[in-house]
């Protein structure tokens, strides 16, 4: 195969570009998918596990946990050895890991596996956005990054309808299980389409990695801790280790030449404006996921099939909206664009916070529609433009960033509507504050978007 130099090429040609974006997306689709089967499974799990509803929220807590430890570490070693080694060993992984997961008859072995599975959907992850830009030609490259929003939409769309379908004829098994012949087939197409981009001349840094898991690792604990009610000493002591750990990451890093943390990216107002705005609005939109089901079902006394089908428009707006928007991204500002669609998102937010007493399902239906079609354009230039403002060797430390910005703002709104929760107790005002917050959030963000417009260039 023809070696496709770091900084030589636009793109890859067609149709083999066509086969690498299938890869990429089936790659990315069963992480996506993968994340709410298991949601979704957790009391039918639970009780064939003959385990506690709380020990199996560590079937979630071990993937989440074992992705935002490894999202930095895997990017870089992306720099270091290629995208495409990175992302297909992260396919392997996966497979098998699921394949592991349907075969677990405990607990213990479960949690194992999807933590392992974890890995493996954090190295898929971590690379997607730098494949993506090696895989497109720069013009396009926000059309590429609506279509990949679109699929990650799409994805978590389907997910509770599948997993309602494969609970109705098979045991919960059948839901790991499903990930094994996508996986195989996205290695499959892998093998000789994915862009094969030369190594950065740089070793991996090991110890950035353990002090980046650490880090990550103890701030993921310490803010779940403070979202379930833990005890405040082993809370402070978490965040405090965590805050010490990071110091001493980000200090490395400022002594590499190439850091796995790329704290000299962030030095660019367009990358660091981009990474607050994305963390911004994936809090806001963490709690809004969280507190809806809530209110959609102790409030109003909705099913869990209606809740489900409630939610489906905001993904699916976001489906519609993100390639659109990836488009006009090629042509318009991001700061413009991101300032818009966050403004439909906060609009949207306080539209369900003030919903009626007694709304009907259209009420709320269009009301989730405004919510996922003002995320859906911001998504995509947001994305384009925090890639394409750093060096294409650097791509993979980005998209890093992305997705570690993506984790950690979904993270902080699950933990700040358990905390409202907790201090807030008539059922009605629970969920309406944590929307309020998401307002809040995304408001914020509209102020960070709105900023990549004041004197700074589109790519810049």
């Amino acid at each position: 195969m023809t070696t496709l130099p770091i900084d030589a090429g636009d793109g890859l040609p067609t149709p083999r570009r066509h086969w690498a974006v299938a890869a990429i997306a089936i790659g990315l689709a069963m992480t996506v998918l993968n994340g709410s089967l298991a949601n979704v499974a957790l009391p039918v799990i639970a009780r064939d596990l003959d385990t506690t509803a709380s020990r199996s929220v560590w079937i979630v807590n071990a993937f989440q946990i074992a992705v935002v430890v490894t999202l930095l570490p895997l990017s870089s070693l992306g720099d270091v050895l290629g995208y495409r080694k990175v992302f297909r060993a992260g396919v392997v992984v996966f497979t098998l890991a699921s394949l592991a997961c349907a075969l677990s008859t405990s607990l213990t072995t479960l949690v194992i596996a999807r933590a392992i599975q974890g890995i493996g959907a954090a190295g898929i992850m971590a690379v997607n956005p730098a494949l993506i830009r090696f895989t497109y030609p720069r013009e396009a490259l926000g059309r590429a990054m609506g279509l990949n929003a679109m699929v990650v939409a799409t994805s978590a769309a389907l997910g509770p309808t599948v997993a309602a379908a494969i609970l109705a004829l098979g045991p919960w098994q059948w839901l790991f299980a499903i990930a094994v012949p996508l996986g195989v087939v996205a290695f499959l197409l892998s093998t000789s389409t994915l862009p094969v981009t030369e190594p950065t001349p740089h070793p991996f840094d090991l110890p950035s990695a353990l002090l980046c898991a650490l880090t990550f690792g103890l701030l993921l604990s310490g803010i779940d801790g403070i979202a379930h009610g833990q005890g405040a000493v082993a809370v402070v002591v978490q965040l405090v280790a965590a805050v010490g750990l990071g110091v001493a990451f980000v200090m490395r890093q400022t002594n590499l030449p190439i850091p796995m943390l790329p704290v000299d990216i962030f030095r660019r107002p367009i990358f660091s404006l981009s990474v607050l705005s994305s963390v911004c609005s994936f809090t806001a939109q963490g709690a809004a996921f969280v507190a809806l089901p809530f209110y959609l079902q102790d409030v109003l006394g909705l099913t869990q099939v209606d809740t489900g089908l409630l939610m489906t428009p905001w993904p699916l707006a976001v489906g519609i909206a993100a390639p659109i928007s990836g488009r006009l991204s090629d042509r318009y500002p991001a700061g413009l664009l991101g300032a818009l669609g966050l403004s439909i998102l906060c609009a949207g937010l306080l539209l369900l916070a003030f919903l009626p007493a007694q709304p009907g399902h259209a009420d709320i239906a269009w009301r989730m529609a405004v919510c996922g079609i003002g995320f859906g354009l911001f998504q995509s230039p947001n994305n384009r433009i925090l890639i394409n403002s750093v060096p294409r060797e650097r791509s993979g430390s980005a998209g890093g960033v992305l997705s570690t910005a993506r984790v950690m703002g979904q993270t902080m709104g699950a933990a700040l509507v358990a905390l409202v929760f907790g201090l807030v107790t008539t059922h009605a005002a629970g969920p309406t504050l944590a929307l309020l917050i998401g307002a809040g959030f995304a408001a914020v963000a509209v102020f960070t978007s709105s900023l990549r417009l004041a004197g700074f260039s589109r790519d810049s």
